[in-house]
């Protein structure tokens, strides 16, 4: 059985990625809107309505915001952590409300979604695999620096959208204060360009057939340059520059 993905929105402005097959499919966050959701989904022909259940990586608004009205309209699960509902300003239904823990597995109809830790400034930060008839996608973004979990479950993936947030360079002459630039830079922030190429090229299945770089700084990175710079090592897998302005097209594995 195929599985389609597709970004419907990537970065600090808001982030939604779609993961199905044929006859369901989930959210990896809900960070736009839901009629601009709605909007992107009906452009892409997805149906709205194939949407089981939304997944929440952490509580930061850029990954939150739309979830609340999609899932009351949809009557939708969304899946998320105690800890990061309670730190968030979500308000959802308690009937659709479902927990979340970290290396625990959910079936979606045929869709298998992993949950695993990631290091990022939230309260339970979350990464995600979805799975389905062998083949797996991820979803690694708001990363402050690759981990043990994040090597593991890059490296089993067919497909992925991996963060690639800054330019070190940019980042260091740009117009950030410095308790920013460090925030950004430690730990526990996001993933340089350089980070996410050492990923990509030390630790990638020889069947990784497509990469969507995501969340990408509007200050501090250049789509342009990011693609280029991934694709001088690319072979066979295909690269894509996620936006923060526009939905990708949907993509098939």
């Amino acid at each position: 059985m195929a599985l389609y993905f597709a970004s419907l929105n990537s970065g600090s402005n808001g982030n939604c990625y779609y993961i199905g097959n044929s006859r369901e499919a989930v959210l990896i966050d809900a960070g736009i809107s839901c009629r601009e959701t709605e909007r992107r989904m009906d452009r892409l022909r997805l149906p709205v309505t194939d949407v089981r259940a939304i997944f929440i990586s952490h509580e930061h608004t850029d990954h939150t915001s739309g979830a609340e009205v999609l899932s009351r309209r949809y009557q939708v699960p969304v899946y998320i952590s105690e800890s990061t509902y309670g730190s968030s300003r979500l308000n959802i239904n308690d009937s659709f409300r479902k927990p979340l823990h970290a290396h625990s597995t959910v079936r979606i109809g045929d869709l298998l979604v992993k949950a695993f830790p990631k290091r990022h400034d939230a309260s339970d930060p979350l990464s995600f695999t979805v799975s389905c008839d062998g083949k797996t996608i991820g979803v690694f973004t708001d990363i402050g620096s690759p981990c043990e979990n994040l090597i593991e479950h890059f490296s089993q993936c067919n497909a992925a959208f991996l963060e690639a947030n800054y330019d070190e360079q940019m980042l260091l002459e740009g117009r950030y204060p410095w308790f920013l630039k460090n925030r950004i830079r430690g730990d526990h922030g996001h993933l340089a360009n350089h980070q996410a190429l050492e990923l990509f090229t030390a630790h990638r299945s020889p069947s990784l057939s497509h990469l969507f770089l995501s969340h990408l700084s509007r200050d501090n990175n250049d789509p342009q340059r990011v693609h280029e710079l991934f694709s001088q090592h690319a072979g066979e897998t295909f690269i894509v520059v996620a936006s923060r302005y526009e939905e990708s097209a949907v993509y098939c594995i």
